[in-house]
């Protein structure tokens, strides 16, 4: 049985999951960012114990489509930008396509119908999340993030952090090793 979970986009999520599901004593053959197969046949009230624990831990199993889809979407954009070793110059638009084995011009219409943000944008607000995480947490310079991640430049790179978060990416450094 095929699950897909919404909010399921960490490493710590995965965590979570496994553990709920080894408490419940389900087996699983496959764990992955937003979705898991259960291997066992699983009762009504195994599914139902499993759907509330899950929620009360700020996740959910979604079963429509539209929704299933958007989630694909979305953890692809994340595994890519957070977790993986890929080369991140790539066209985001084929891999996702490729991915979720959807035409990307549906999938582009109904990510931004139901998100009320284009897959572009985010795309950047990712970009720009782990952008934070590795000026503060790797304390690695601009030059070598705008690397990384494949900017053009260090000023794309400043202009778009600007604009995503009103402070420039120094500002923002500074404030954090303030609070720390």
């Amino acid at each position: 049985m095929k699950l897909y979970i919404k909010h399921m986009v960490c490493v710590r999520c995965k965590m979570i999951v496994k553990s709920e599901l080894d408490k419940l004593g389900l087996n699983y053959a496959m764990l992955e960012m937003g979705e898991i197969e259960i291997s066992d046949t699983i009762t009504d009230e195994q599914k139902k114990q499993l759907y509330d624990s899950l929620l009360k831990l700020g996740l959910e199993v979604v079963d429509d489509k539209k929704t299933i889809l958007i989630e694909k979407i979305k953890n692809t954009i994340i595994d890519l930008i957070q977790y993986s070793d890929e080369d991140i110059k790539i066209n985001f638009s084929h891999f996702i396509s490729q991915k979720v084995n959807y035409d990307y011009n549906y999938l582009s219409v109904l990510f931004s119908e139901v998100q009320g943000v284009t897959i572009e944008k985010y795309i950047i607000a990712q970009k720009i999340e782990r952008v934070k995480e590795l000026l503060v947490y790797e304390d690695m310079p601009l030059s070598e993030i705008a690397i990384k991640l494949h900017y053009s430049s260090v000023a794309h790179l400043s202009s778009q952090f600007k604009k995503q978060t009103g402070l420039t990416p120094s500002h923002f450094k500074e404030i954090r090793q303030k609070k720390s």
